[in-house]
């Protein structure tokens, strides 16, 4: 995966449906405030900083450090896994649906966006200080 170079203001001004395009801008202060970095386009995901992962197999990439994407369904929340032990606490968030690495939010509103904000914090540390252990990570930007 790769920063697409889009304009971030452009891409968030077309999600429909609206209630998506509001929670999106909310994203995009939080994920800015928690991470200090600014937006980049990756693509349909919105993300905040960036990471090189190289796994034992071999396997390696780029990814955002923090990121989302705007779906119709849901507001997608890219996390390292949620349901890992180490990984972020979601008690009291709200009505979500966690996947690997996917936090899935159908509306901020009804979420308590302080656990949110602790909860992509949580994650960011995790991918900054070294404490993963499956795979070398390098943050790049």
């Amino acid at each position: 995966m790769k920063p697409t170079g889009g304009d971030v203001n452009e891409f968030l001004a077309a999600v429909t449906p609206a209630v998506r395009r509001r929670d999106a801008e909310t994203m995009v202060r939080l994920l800015s405030e928690v991470s200090g970095r600014e937006p980049v386009l990756w693509g349909t995901i919105v993300g905040f900083g960036s990471y090189h992962y190289r796994y034992p197999t071999g396997t390696e990439g780029d990814a955002p450090l923090l990121g989302f994407a705007p779906r119709r369904q849901a507001t997608t929340v890219y996390l390292l896994d949620p349901r890992d032990d180490g990984g972020p606490d979601l008690t009291g968030l709200g009505p979500h649906t966690t996947g690997a690495s996917c936090l899935y939010l159908k509306d901020l509103a009804d979420i308590d966006l302080d656990v949110l904000r602790r909860a992509v914090k949580r994650s960011l540390e995790r991918l900054t200080s070294g404490e993963i252990e499956y795979a070398e990570i390098t943050v790049t930007g």
